[in-house]
C-alpha cells in the first residue's frame, strides 16, 4: 500500500512556502482537514496557493487583514498561525471546533506577547481570541513553557526568521513532548537557509532573515501507518508500505521498533518497509513522550497482547484532539478490556474483548484504534469513522482495499 503524505511535513510546509522570499511547490502534499484549513487560513491572509495537478503551487504576498480562521480542532493551525499573523496587518480573528477551544494555548500567548503581539482574549488564554497585526513583530528572547506541546515551540521558530530579531526560544518546564517534530521544524528552516542554532538542551535560536522559497516533497505520513501495520501483527498477516523514507524526522518511523518489540517481523527491502505478523502479540513497557500520537493504535494492540504493558510519559495526551488517555480506557474497557490511567500513561491488562460500541471522540486516532481491534474482535462498532479525514480522508477505502 501507499500512504498519504505527512500531515506534519505539509503544514510546515505551507507555512514557510508563505513567508518565503519567492513562490514554491509543495509536492505531494497531504490533502486532508487539517491541511485544507491551513490552506484556507494562509489565502484567507493574502497568500496565493493553487493546484498544479498533484501539487500546491504557494505565491507570497503581504499578509493583511481583518481575516477570520477556521482552526477546525487543528493543532497545527491554531498554534502555528498566531505567531504568523503577527507579521500581518490588521485583525486576525481566530476560532474553532468546541473542543479546539478547550485545548491548551495559553503558553503560546504569553509567549506571543512578551516578543511584542498584541492580542485580544478576554483573559481566557484559549480560543477564540485575535492577533491585531501590525506588519511587524519585534521578536527577541522569550521563556516559554512547552510541556503541553512541541507546537508551541515549533509555532515561534517558524515565524522566527521574519521577525525583526528572530527568536531566542527557551523552555522552562518540565521535557517538551514530541521533540522529533521540532527536530522537523529545524530541519525545514534550515533547508530553506535560515539559520537555527539548537546547541543547547531547551534552547533555539533563529537568526533574522529571509526564508528561501524551496520547493518540497513531502513525505509519506508515518504516523497514519500504524493501523496498517499493527494490521499484519495482530491478524498474523502481512503488510508493505511503499516508499518509507530510510532518514526522517516523523514520529511515525518509531513503529519499526515497536511494532518488532510487541513480537512482529519487521523488514525493509529497498524504500518497501514489511511487517509481518507472528501469531503473538508481547507485551511492552516503553516511555511514549516523543511519540505520543502513537499511543491510541498501540494501546488497542496491547489489548490484544498475552502479557501487560505499560506506556508512559503520555500525561500531555489530556490535552489533545480529546482527553486520549480517558477516551483509551472509557473505550477499551467498554469491550471488556482492563486498561487503567496512571499518573502519566497507562497500564493495559490482557483480558478477552467482545463486541461493542466503540466512540471515536471526534479523534482520527481513536477511530484508527477501533478499526484494528474490528479485525479480530468480532462485532466493533466504529462511530464517526469519518473523523480519520483529519489526517487520512481515504482511510475506510484504503482499510477496504487492505483487507480485499
Amino acid at each position: 500500500m501507499a500512504l498519504p503524505g505527512s500531515k506534519s511535513m505539509t503544514n510546515r510546509a505551507l507555512v514557510l512556502a508563505a513567508l518565503s522570499d519567492g513562490p514554491s511547490q509543495v509536492r505531494r502534499p497531504l490533502r486532508a482537514r487539517d491541511t485544507v484549513l491551513m490552506a484556507g487560513a494562509l489565502r484567507s491572509l493574502g497568500t496565493s496557493i493553487t493546484d498544479r495537478g498533484d501539487d500546491w503551487l504557494v505565491i507570497p504576498a503581504a499578509m493583511h487583514g481583518p481575516a477570520r480562521v477556521d482552526c477546525g480542532l487543528a493543532g497545527t493551525v491554531m498554534r502555528f498561525l498566531p505567531p504568523v499573523a503577527a507579521l500581518a496587518t490588521g485583525p486576525i480573528r481566530f476560532d474553532g471546533d468546541p473542543r479546539a477551544r478547550e485545548r491548551p494555548m495559553a503558553r503560546l500567548i504569553e509567549a506571543m506577547r512578551a516578543l511584542g503581539a498584541v492580542i485580544g482574549d478576554a483573559g481566557r488564554a484559549t480560543l477564540p481570541f485575535t492577533v491585531e497585526g501590525t506588519g511587524r513583530a519585534e521578536g527577541g528572547a522569550v521563556n516559554i513553557d512547552a510541556s503541553a506541546s512541541s507546537q508551541f515551540v515549533s509555532a515561534l521558530l517558524l515565524a522566527g526568521a521574519r521577525y525583526a530579531r528572530g527568536v531566542d526560544v527557551r523552555h522552562d518546564g518540565p521535557p517538551v513532548p514530541s521533540l522529533p517534530h521540532v527536530q522537523m521544524t529545524v530541519a525545514m528552516l534550515r533547508a530553506r537557509g535560515v539559520g537555527v542554532a539548537a546547541t543547547e538542551p531547551n534552547r533555539w535560536v533563529v537568526a533574522p532573515g529571509p526564508i528561501g522559497a524551496v520547493d518540497v516533497e513531502v513525505e509519506p505520513d508515518l504516523s497514519n501507518a500504524g493501523p496498517f501495520l499493527a494490521a499484519a501483527l495482530v491478524t498474523g498477516g502481512s503488510v508493505t508500505v511503499r516508499g518509507w523514507p530510510r532518514v526522517t524526522d516523523q514520529a511515525g518511523d518509531r513503529w519499526r521498533g515497536l511494532l518488532a518489540q510487541l513480537g512482529a517481523v519487521v523488514e525493509r527491502s529497498g524504500d518497501d518497509l514489511t511487517v509481518r505478523g507472528t501469531g503473538r502479540i508481547t507485551g511492552i513497557d516503553v516511555d511514549l513522550h516523543e511519540i505520543g500520537e502513537l499511543t491510541p493504535v498501540l494501546a488497542a494492540v496491547c489489548a490484544l497482547a498475552d502479557t501487560p504493558s505499560y506506556l508512559r510519559g503520555i500525561a500531555h495526551l489530556r490535552g489533545h484532539e480529546t482527553d486520549r488517555l480517558a477516551a483509551i480506557v472509557a473505550e477499551l474497557n467498554g469491550l471488556g478490556g482492563d486498561v487503567a490511567e496512571t499518573a502519566d500513561g497507562l497500564r493495559v491488562r490482557p483480558t478477552p474483548l467482545h463486541g461493542g460500541g466503540f466512540r471515536s471522540h471526534g479523534d482520527h486516532r481513536m477511530a484508527q484504534a477501533a478499526a484494528v481491534l474490528g479485525l479480530v474482535v468480532a462485532g466493533v462498532q466504529v462511530e464517526d469513522v469519518a473523523t480519520t479525514a483529519k489526517t487520512h480522508p481515504d482511510f475506510p477505502t484504503a482499510w477496504e482495499s487492505l483487507l480485499g
